[in-house]
């Protein structure tokens, strides 16, 4: 019977120390007993000792395991009188003094701190962008070993790492036109522009990559002709007399010159490269990947309803529907690698890297762009497909056990894992499920990009998640990450035109500017290509995404809105899953 005696004297002892810290705390401050308790003095030592018997600890949603999962020590601080401003701060802030140490790195981000960043990025770019100048122009890039100029391999057509994206046209230059005004270099953008009327012609024997002219080439020049000629001036005055809308003749010109790779394909889809005086090579091969494909709709689609000729936009929106309509049956994924002229899958890998990111970037974009419902619809279905086949770990970011939530290469036909890499490409990603209003599902994905990010300080181009370790040691300078942070967390430049203008904005895949403009959902044509049967199905058609189109904001906690994004516990896991400790 006497352990019966210790068993109740516990439950009366911590009744009682219950009803102290209630009177203590829960009268407020003008109340004392004498008595100054620490928090954190013995909750957690009463719940081991009420356990049942069997080893298992206490549910991990009960308030005194929630209080000391982060073992926060002694404060001398007691409960004021919550008022409206005290809302808005962190339940954290009761514990300044101490702060774990993810709280404390990652809490704030000090006015001096992001000032500093804001001038190395700013230091970083001109130098690139001096010594371009200095060294390498009119040639497409610098090699910055040789330190000098280069173009497009010509006396090896078969490298194509320099030959898809060099085409003998300053490359460099025209890609950083819209950068320029967004640091705020105005006279410099408009010597940059002359520069480009003055020198730049697309009459070239250069073969290229379809994908690569347009993201990086016709995204630009459309992106600068639209700042430079927008009647809002967000940028400040940056229009020049005498300039005649020459950066949108030669965007149409280089238009022109790539229409010939969606020619002689019995399925739509474009051959994935032309010579931009030729047309399509005589040995062009029949394969292509989804993302290079079904990646031009935003670029084409702008110039068409720029200039009024549907032309662009229809070769574009055939390509993505051909795609959309060879997708499996059962899994509703694509692969990433197709042959243009029998539509089949040549590669059946599906994932959120190389081949296929910037495809499900355009149908969400797309449709923010124009409005076109049809867009959204397969954006929808493919986001559903990319959670149910893709996705692995726990349901729930930030709630919950299990492993990290981390998205796989799958077989397009099974849904089943093909390997344990993931590439830097993929970090794109979470960037997207902002734009889709999939926060939470955004904060913990970017947090693992993140993770590698530190242990690595780059993301390398492979990086085996099974193994902890790179599979492809270089990084080439990838973007992905980058948007991803600035969408999920825009706290970088407040007082930039980007931010403060009427205009919304959005980034083409190769991050050139486009405004959110009412222009853009105008087009002075009728409907044309209506949907193929098995492009959009009844259900597709009829679909409603849990995810999609609504705000994650209001399913916040209030407390959490004004913490740490991902708590804790899931940030140090996910350290510790890519081997950081």
């Amino acid at each position: 019977m006497q352990w019966r005696s210790v068993l109740v004297g516990l439950v009366v002892l911590r009744a009682s120390l219950s009803c102290v810290l209630w009177l203590t705390f829960g009268l407020g401050p003008n109340v004392s007993w004498g008595f100054n308790f620490p928090l954190g003095f013995s909750l957690h030592k009463l719940d081991l000792l009420f356990r049942d018997g069997t080893g298992v600890e206490p549910r991990s949603n009960s308030w005194s395991k929630q209080i000391h999962v982060q073992k926060y020590e002694e404060t001398t601080s007691t409960c004021s009188k919550v008022g409206e401003e005290s809302r808005k701060r962190s339940y954290l802030s009761f514990f300044d003094g101490n702060k774990d140490e993810y709280v404390r790195r990652y809490s704030s981000f000090p006015d001096t701190l992001k000032a500093k960043m804001k001038d190395m990025a700013r230091e970083m770019f001109y130098f690139g962008y001096d010594n371009y100048m200095k060294y390498a122009f009119p040639e497409d890039e610098l090699n910055p070993i040789d330190c000098e100029g280069r173009g497009p391999d010509v006396l090896n057509p078969s490298n194509v790492n320099i030959n898809d994206v060099l085409g003998n046209y300053s490359l460099t230059l025209i890609d950083t036109l819209d950068t320029l005004l967004v640091l705020g270099n105005v006279t410099e953008f408009q010597r940059a522009v002359k520069l480009v009327i003055d020198t730049v012609s697309f009459d070239k024997d250069s073969t290229v990559q379809v994908f690569e002219a347009n993201i990086r080439i016709l995204g630009s020049l459309i992106s600068s002709h639209i700042l430079l000629t927008d009647p809002k001036h967000p940028f400040g005055e940056v229009g020049f007399e005498g300039y005649d809308n020459e950066l949108l003749h030669l965007a149409h010109d280089l238009a022109v010159r790539l229409l010939p790779a969606f020619e002689n394909t019995s399925t739509g889809i474009p051959y994935p490269r032309v010579n931009l005086k030729t047309g399509v090579p005589p040995d062009s091969i029949n394969e292509t990947c989804t993302a290079g494909a079904g990646s031009l709709l935003v670029e084409f689609g702008i110039l068409s309803r720029l200039i009024g000729d549907s032309t662009f936009e229809w070769v574009a929106r055939r390509a993505v529907r051909a795609l959309w309509s060879l997708r499996n049956n059962e899994t509703g994924l694509l692969g990433n690698v197709i042959n243009i002229q029998t539509g089949q899958w040549v590669g059946k890998q599906s994932g959120l890297g190389a081949g296929m990111d910037s495809f499900y970037e355009y149908l969400l974009k797309s449709y923010i762009l124009f409005g076109e419902k049809e867009d959204y619809r397969m954006f929808q279905a493919a986001y559903d497909s990319i959670q149910n086949h893709m996705r692995r770990g726990r349901e729930s970011c930030n709630e919950g056990e299990g492993d990290p939530p981390l998205y796989v290469n799958v077989n397009m036909c099974s849904g089943e894992i093909m390997n344990t890499w993931i590439d830097s490409l993929q970090a794109f990603f979470p960037g997207l499920q902002v734009l889709n209003g999939d926060v939470d599902n955004a904060i913990c994905l970017h947090a693992f990009y993140y993770a590698i990010w530190k242990r690595f300080g780059a993301l390398p181009e492979r990086y085996n998640w099974q193994l902890q370790a790179p599979d492809v040691l270089f990084y080439p300078l990838r973007p992905e990450l980058i948007e991803s942070t600035y969408l999920l967390y825009q706290l970088f430049d407040e007082d930039n035109p980007l931010h403060k203008s009427d205009n919304k904005y959005i980034f083409t895949t190769e991050g050139h500017v486009v405004p959110i403009d009412k222009r853009f959902r105008e087009k002075e044509w009728n409907d044309w290509l209506p949907c193929e049967d098995g492009v959009l199905t009844e259900r597709e058609s009829n679909l409603r995404s849990q995810l999609s189109n609504t705000s994650n904001c209001n399913r916040i906690p209030e407390e959490r809105r004004y913490t740490l994004p991902l708590k804790s516990v899931y940030m140090k896991q996910i350290d510790h899953m890519v081997g950081l400790f």
